[in-house]
């Protein structure tokens, strides 16, 4: 099975066992499961996080969490090297949701929460692609989740060229 396969085996099987009722998403997993989610820079909760959003909500749909995790895994692997970081950005490092750069409010908020989930440095109760940042990324021009991981990316820290993007370029 290729990684993709085994993560969306994984996905729906933690999709049955939420609808089934249980949330403990620290049973969902086998020491396999683990094991995998760790090869591809993923930590327990962020599958969960997805899971509980797609049961409750309808959204992310499967596509979008497997390409957000297509671009964790990728930066893990030739950014990171394959070795996941002891950094960890909580609620009280994000910036508040009125905060701006460039005129665009939630802008530092969901760039700081990008730069972490590409790196694995989110809180456990921090979630990239929530619904703020999915109302944020749909109003700033229908942005995909994980295309915007990728631009975040490639602009190498600088908020500018995000700027630039969202003001000027078409998604």
């Amino acid at each position: 099975m290729t990684w993709d396969e085994s993560f969306l085996e994984l996905y729906r099987r933690c999709i049955a066992i939420y609808q089934e009722g249980n949330n403990d998403f620290h049973s969902y997993y086998s020491d396999a499961d683990l094991a995998f989610l760790a090869s591809i820079g993923y930590k327990p909760r962020e599958l969960f996080d997805f899971v509980e959003d797609f049961v409750d909500e309808g959204v992310p749909l499967e596509s979008a969490a497997l390409l957000i995790a297509a671009v964790r895994r990728d930066y893990f692997q030739v950014v990171q090297n394959g070795k996941q970081s002891d950094l960890e950005v909580g609620r009280d490092e994000l910036p508040s949701f009125g905060e701006e750069i460039g005129g665009i409010a939630y802008l530092p908020r969901i760039l700081t929460k990008a730069r972490a989930k590409l790196a694995g440095e989110l809180h456990p109760d921090v979630m990239f692609s929530c619904g703020g940042d999915r109302k944020f990324l749909r109003e700033q021009g229908e942005i995909h989740a994980a295309d915007f991981l990728r631009r975040v990316w490639a602009s190498d820290g600088d908020d500018q060229k995000i700027v630039d993007w969202l003001k000027g370029s078409t998604h």
